[in-house]
């Protein structure tokens, strides 16, 4: 079992949204026609036969369902992806090593697992798909291992398009706001040579303020990040609020041993062992 820094390390170096296997270009073979205009960079795109099948269903599935609201959407495509196996360090890319559009359904962490349930609830066809993934997982639509959004709360304060709103306030008011300087290490050194250190403050709920009240004011398909103690990075996880007749859950691509695949963790339960949790709720 990793260590938690080695965990953090893991994180941070691969970006706060990973993946894996390859994925090269606008392939008409598997359906996805090359549209892009002569100013658009090219970015390679291709799928496995696994992630090609996948990925038709999911957005079969979503067409037929198509008076869901927001939250029973993400619902919907998080729950095509239960069991599904844990497999880290899937994207392809580096500070000296070109950065590759990775597109594999067959394995996922916790972080390329929100990215594509995003990305898929606002997709109707493979290339739309392709086009949303992009804006979900780097700033400005660039597939660049610079341009990736390397912590989970790029999505609520990125400085072009935000995905979802940091609602944690207004979920609780027994919160605690931490200011951080992302990407740097204890030393003062850098996690991603290059990226620019980032100064900003991150609201939470502790773990022991996690009550039946705050639950009763998050709604299925919250996206929940759970709060890193140390320095330099915000989450150490995250996953999807899920209200089931059971109670509620976090629905996370798990690396426990004895999980190591997309679960539904008992939200509580899960919680109780972390620091705290960052709430947000997806636009549109």
């Amino acid at each position: 079992m990793v260590s938690q820094v080695q965990k953090i390390s893991v994180l941070v170096l691969s970006s706060a949204l990973l993946a894996g296997c390859g994925f090269s270009g606008a392939d008409i073979k598997n359906g996805i026609p090359d549209t892009r205009s002569d100013t658009e960079k090219p970015v390679p795109v291709n799928l496995d036969a696994y992630t090609s099948k996948k990925l038709d269903s999911v957005l079969e599935a979503k067409a037929s369902s198509r008076n869901l609201d927001k939250g029973q959407m993400i619902d919907l495509i998080s729950e095509k992806f239960l069991g599904t196996p844990y497999r880290a360090n899937r994207l392809q890319g580096a500070e000296h090593t070109p950065e590759q559009l990775v597109i594999d359904f067959t394995g996922l962490d916790c972080f390329t697992y929100l990215d594509y349930v995003e990305a898929l609830r606002k997709s109707t066809s493979r290339q739309t798909f392709v086009k949303n993934l992009i804006q979900t997982r780097y700033h400005d639509g660039d597939v660049d291992f610079l341009k990736r959004k390397h912590f989970f709360t790029d999505w609520a304060y990125s400085q072009t398009q935000n995905l979802a709103d940091d609602i944690t306030t207004q979920v609780s008011s027994n919160t605690v706001r931490v200011e951080k300087r992302f990407n740097e290490r204890f030393n003062g050194k850098t996690y991603i040579p290059r990226l620019p250190v980032v100064k900003r403050s991150i609201t939470y709920i502790p773990s022991r303020r996690v009550d039946n009240k705050v639950v009763s004011q998050l709604r299925t398909g919250d996206y929940i990040g759970i709060y890193a103690s140390l320095p330099g990075v915000d989450v150490t996880h995250v996953g999807v609020f899920i209200m089931t007749d059971k109670g509620p859950v976090l629905r996370n691509a798990s690396s426990r041993k004895e999980n190591e695949k997309v679960v539904d963790s008992p939200f509580f339960e899960y919680v109780a062992r972390k620091p705290g949790i960052v709430v947000f709720r997806a636009k549109g």
